[in-house]
């Protein structure tokens, strides 16, 4: 079996101390595409939050690749793709220039890009299918075409594991599998990927695992469903109790992940 890259034991996250996530028990071992599926409000971006250490635990502990969260300082392992609010944020930057940016975890202040970086950049643009508009500005794209700049960005850090959240939201039909496509060439060079989707569409073949959120809980942990067996309450389907690890509790702090502070 494979190791483990995420462990949540019996996590909870309150916000101004109204409780939004309880006793949520996730694995997640490399090589997995998970799912994060539930109703709008169920709890699944505050999770993935709280996984990539932007949302601290109130309670329960959290390990990412073996390690402690309060720990873990290896963020470049880690590639987060948030919901997109336009790839630019408001500022005038190329697509390159946005890319670029997630080779920010590999290089020293003020330093210019090495070979390596560029080639990490081409790379990345190459599998998202953005070469031709590198040198546009991302103003000018669609909002699929943003998305796909996004996961670039995610890309060119040369991450372990990816935590998109909701990446076809908004997103028409092309896009999104194209986005799929991406996902699909990220899975098979043995990426670790958790996804948070209201609905799969064309990323629902290349799912390993759905893990199903309802009222800031895991309400099912298992193969694949379909979006009617995910929304309806009474789809029959129970959680199946997941593995059980001795960790030492913590508290976890707010931490930074390099990728977010780029949006």
């Amino acid at each position: 079996m494979s190791s483990s890259v995420v462990q949540l034991t019996d996590g909870a996250v309150a916000i101004a101390g109204r409780p939004i996530l309880r006793g949520i028990d996730l694995t997640v071992r490399s090589g997995e595409f998970v799912a994060l599926m539930g109703a709008n409000g169920s709890g699944k971006s505050t999770l993935v939050r709280a996984l990539t250490g932007l949302r601290p635990l109130a309670s329960g502990s959290l390990s990412l690749f073996g390690t402690p969260l309060d720990r873990f300082h290896d963020w470049r392992r880690i590639g987060f793709v948030p919901q997109r609010g336009g790839a630019a944020s408001g500022v005038p930057a190329s697509v390159w220039e946005i890319v670029a940016s997630g080779r920010l975890t590999h290089r020293r202040l003020l330093r210019p890009l090495s070979h390596r970086d560029r080639a990490a950049i081409s790379e990345a643009l190459e599998v998202v299918g953005l070469s031709h508009r590198a040198r546009e500005g991302v103003s000018t794209l669609s909002g699929g075409q943003q998305q796909r700049v996004l996961i670039a960005r995610a890309l060119a850090g040369d991450p372990d594991l990816f935590f998109l959240d909701e990446p076809t939201a908004g997103v028409d039909l092309p896009n999104q599998q194209v986005l799929a496509d991406t996902l699909a060439t990220l899975s098979e060079r043995g990426s670790t990927i958790v996804l948070v989707a209201h609905e799969l569409g064309p990323m629902a073949p290349l799912i390993d695992r759905a893990v199903v959120m309802r009222d800031g809980r895991v309400a099912y942990d298992g193969p694949p469903l379909t979006s009617h067996e995910v929304y309806e309450p009474d789809h029959g389907h129970h959680h199946a109790a997941p593995e059980r690890h001795d960790h030492a509790p913590h508290v976890a702090s707010p931490l930074d992940l390099h990728q977010e502070h780029d949006r």
